[in-house]
């Protein structure tokens, strides 16, 4: 068995790679990970360096890492600037590192990919070994694996990785048949709030369109990237992570992926799209993605992103929904939070103790954060037991 670093995902066979991947959880999927690539969102001078982690028996592929080095923590969603601010107090350099992650995307699944056939106990092992080495050689201050799903993360864990608990939250599917049954499971102050919000968008004047798989085109993703860049730009002075180019390759290698629900008055007779939500989609759960608005309107974000999304989720008979990262707001539309997972391990020996001991800590915080969240849910009656675990 031998495992090697390539500096692209270009450098492996489109159908090797895959043929790695679950069946389900698109963001490690080849065309993912390469519209990135070719779209110039992940390259040395986006701070995104491909390195990504190969394992190979007898000439085939056989587990693969989407890695990258960093040189900063932007796109992560697990927040590390205090570790890196407290190796530069003490005249160390905490970049570059090397994380295993989908970039700019904090939804758990697949970190390790692998051949049903391959013992993951024994790849992790080896893994482990050869990053230790790959840190020592490159110079890297350690590596991190982010949102692995809860059994990677044990995994890690015995492998000798730190393991750091998050928060997000996430809408359930308990069988509903449609909205109104959904709101109905809700105490009457609550259910009465969101079904209020709701009458105020319509009331507004605005009419939604869903476009999914080969509906999409370009002039929708022309469309969708200004509203993109505009919102980037007004709420961090930025234009986003993302370029153009990567959702025109998004919707021309995964459209079958993707839900494009655009909002614009019914009173505009050429149907201008005011704001949209671009969401991802595999069998089972539906992904809150991407968001932007060219005006404000009281509630149209809430709409767009998070009620639209449940019509759809319901009407598809999805499991789940993933809103995305943070956001305290989805407690009293639904969310129930969910702990997420990464896992690190630091090179320096005396940091390696330090942080270990801030995330012990965290941890005691994030799991009292998550129950008191649980009480606050609008739902007139909470299995607690049943919401804190991906």
């Amino acid at each position: 068995m031998q495992i090697r670093f390539i500096s692209s995902i270009l450098l492996v066979d489109a159908g090797s790679w895959n043929r790695l991947c679950p069946p389900d959880y698109p963001f490690v999927r080849y065309e993912f990970l390469c519209a990135l690539e070719t779209s110039d969102c992940t390259s040395a001078r986006s701070g995104w360096q491909p390195h990504h982690l190969l394992v190979e028996a007898d000439g085939c592929l056989i587990a693969a890492m989407p890695g990258y080095i960093k040189t900063h923590s932007y796109g992560e969603y697990v927040f590390d600037w205090a570790w890196a601010d407290a190796y530069r107090r003490h005249g160390l350099e905490y970049y570059p590192k090397w994380i295993n992650a989908v970039p700019f995307t904090p939804c758990y699944g697949a970190r390790l990919l692998c051949a049903p056939e391959a013992s993951l106990a024994e790849l992790l092992a080896q893994i482990a070994h050869a990053l230790n080495a790959e840190c020592a050689s490159q110079g890297l201050s350690g590596w991190h694996c982010l949102f692995p799903d809860g059994t990677m993360s044990e995994q890690l864990r015995t492998q000798g990785l730190m393991q750091r608990l998050g928060c997000q939250f996430h809408w359930v599917n308990q069988g509903y048949v449609g909205f109104e049954d959904f709101v109905a499971s809700m105490s009457a102050r609550k259910r009465k709030n969101i079904l209020k919000e709701r009458r105020q968008v319509r009331e507004q004047g605005f009419v939604f369109a869903v476009k999914t798989g080969s509906q999409l085109d370009p002039a929708d993703w022309e469309t969708f990237y200004a509203l993109y860049r505009t919102t980037y730009l007004k709420r961090s002075g930025h234009s986003g992570y993302l370029t153009e180019d990567f959702f025109r390759q998004l919707g021309a290698s995964m459209s079958e992926n993707l839900v494009l629900i655009s909002a614009s008055k019914s009173d505009d007779p050429q149907q201008r799209t005011i704001a949209a939500s671009l969401f991802v989609r595999d069998s089972s759960t539906l992904y809150g993605r991407y968001w932007g608005c060219f005006e404000e309107y009281q509630f149209l974000h809430f709409e767009t992103c998070y009620y639209q999304g449940i019509d759809y989720a319901i009407a598809q008979q999805l499991q789940r929904f993933d809103g995305g990262a943070q956001g305290e707001h989805k407690i009293a539309r639904g969310f129930a939070p969910v702990l997420t997972y990464s896992n690190h391990w630091i090179a320096e020996p005396g940091f390696r103790a330090a942080i270990a001991q801030f995330v012990a800590q965290e941890a005691e915080g994030v799991v009292q954060y998550a129950a008191e969240a649980s009480a606050l849910l609008p739902f007139k009656s909470i299995d607690q037991n049943d919401k804190m675990a991906p």
